[in-house]
């Protein structure tokens, strides 16, 4: 009992100080010794210790991911120096106009995401971008974590034939394809796409309406009265990255990106080489920030770590892989609550899949449908506040305040997601 309130208590203090701006580096590790200490978890000695289990998730994370976060805050600095992603700004509020600059963020991250560049990589390619455009169109830059990640983790990351690890983990374990249950798939992604994209349109102007408008900060790009390049050549690179990680995805899996954004870089430096600004600033500015954005995921994903190895984590899984009734909702229920313990949509559904998966299909459960279930639940409750992707897209590279930019965030990336799996668990459950 105890340590199950000491898991729930430590998960709720993390939220409420991640909103409240605490540091990750300080309120991570302090939540996860919460979490440890009331499950009598060894801080410094024994095979399980706290230290151990904390730095293991730490280390793990920065070891597989530093070359992607390094090389894509390098690609979305570089494309924000030359003033390509300005370029591109301009023509895509000329050719749509400025009422539509949200839209055109969220098809941009839509695109790369469903080509097979990482959510994570995704923000920082297109936040240059996003930023012409919120200024362009004066719309409050506080909504811009939102646009990015609406169009990221949402109805393009857990969708029938996506690249992206959430859909493709549950195939090891169900025998199934990226392709499962497409039909059902497509509807509840048109569903989740206009749903969300009519809300957050909507959350944005009733700020505008209450006067919010874009504010310029002393860090952002000053191109004015700068020759910008050719708009193609800010979307060749951009092509580059897509065609890279779409072509190397099967052969290197995660490991493509690294191919991908290395491409996309070197593209962008020899198309626009005049273009630099200050090559030299940009590659620290982004070296800095690579740092700062996979230092805080990290943080919280060491808070995971620890809490993966506690009683009361395997009570929880334990239960909600045992929840009774219809076996879709089951899954969904025992996968949605797992990811948002560990702030992962994949950490969720590779904890509850070797529990839930023989389970289901030995009650008779399609696996195409408990595929598509599994994938769409992830990625729901995993978007709460302390989220590795959350915090990274948030803090650290739109600059940003839990405060200011969460609540939008959530609307879009746990409750329409929530609608989604609903409609889909029904549509399985009619057709």
């Amino acid at each position: 009992m105890l340590s199950m309130l000491g898991l729930i208590g430590g998960l709720v203090l993390l939220i409420v100080l991640t909103l409240r701006g605490w540091n990750l580096f300080i309120s991570a590790p302090l939540c996860a010794l919460i979490v440890a200490a009331s499950a009598n978890l060894p801080i410094f000695v024994g095979d399980i210790n706290y230290v151990e289990s904390y730095m293991n998730g730490f280390s793990g994370f920065v070891a597989a991911w530093f070359f992607m976060f390094l090389l894509g805050s390098i690609f979305g600095k570089f494309m924000e120096d030359t003033g390509a992603a300005d370029s591109v700004a301009e023509w895509i509020i000329g050719k749509l106009g400025k009422s539509q600059a949200v839209l055109a963020v969220v098809l941009a991250c839509a695109i790369l995401t469903y080509g097979g560049v990482s959510v994570f990589v995704v923000a920082f390619s297109v936040y240059p971008m996003a930023l012409s455009l919120f200024k362009d169109a004066n719309l409050p830059r506080r909504f811009i974590p939102a646009a990015l990640a609406f169009g990221s983790v949402t109805f393009t990351m857990t969708s029938a034939g996506s690249p992206e690890i959430q859909n493709w983990i549950p195939i090891a374990y169900l025998g199934t394809s990226p392709y499962a249950a497409w039909e059902v798939s497509l509807v509840v992604a048109v569903f989740m796409a206009i749903l969300g994209y009519w809300w957050l349109s909507k959350i944005i102007k009733q700020a505008l309406a209450r006067g919010e408008h874009f504010v310029a900060r002393p860090g952002d790009p000053v191109l004015t009265d700068r020759r910008l390049p050719h708009p193609i050549t800010g979307l060749i690179p951009l092509i580059v990255v897509l065609a890279l990680s779409f072509m190397y995805h099967g052969a290197l899996a995660q490991m493509a990106l690294i191919v991908a954004l290395l491409g996309g870089v070197l593209t962008l430096m020899v198309i626009n080489w005049k273009f630099f600004h200050n090559m030299q600033e940009a590659l620290g500015q982004a070296t800095t920030g690579a740092l700062i954005a996979i230092g805080n995921t990290a943080a919280v994903v060491g808070f995971g770590s620890v809490a993966r190895v506690t009683p009361a984590f395997e009570a929880a899984v334990t239960a909600m892989t045992s929840i009774p009734g219809n076996e879709l909702i089951g899954a969904a229920i025992a996968v949605s609550v797992i990811a948002g313990l560990t702030g992962s949509a994949s950490g969720g559904q590779a904890i509850a899949l070797p529990e839930v998966g023989p389970h289901y299909l030995d009650a008779g459960v399609s696996p195409e449908q408990l595929h598509r279930v599994v994938s769409i639940s992830s990625g729901a409750l995993d978007s709460l506040p302390h989220n590795g992707y959350v915090v990274t897209t948030i803090r650290a590279i739109c600059n940003e305040t839990h405060k200011d930019a969460y609540w939008a965030v959530g609307a879009v990336t746990v409750v329409v997601p929530m609608l989604g799996l609903a409609l889909a668990i029904a549509l399985f459950n009619i057709f």
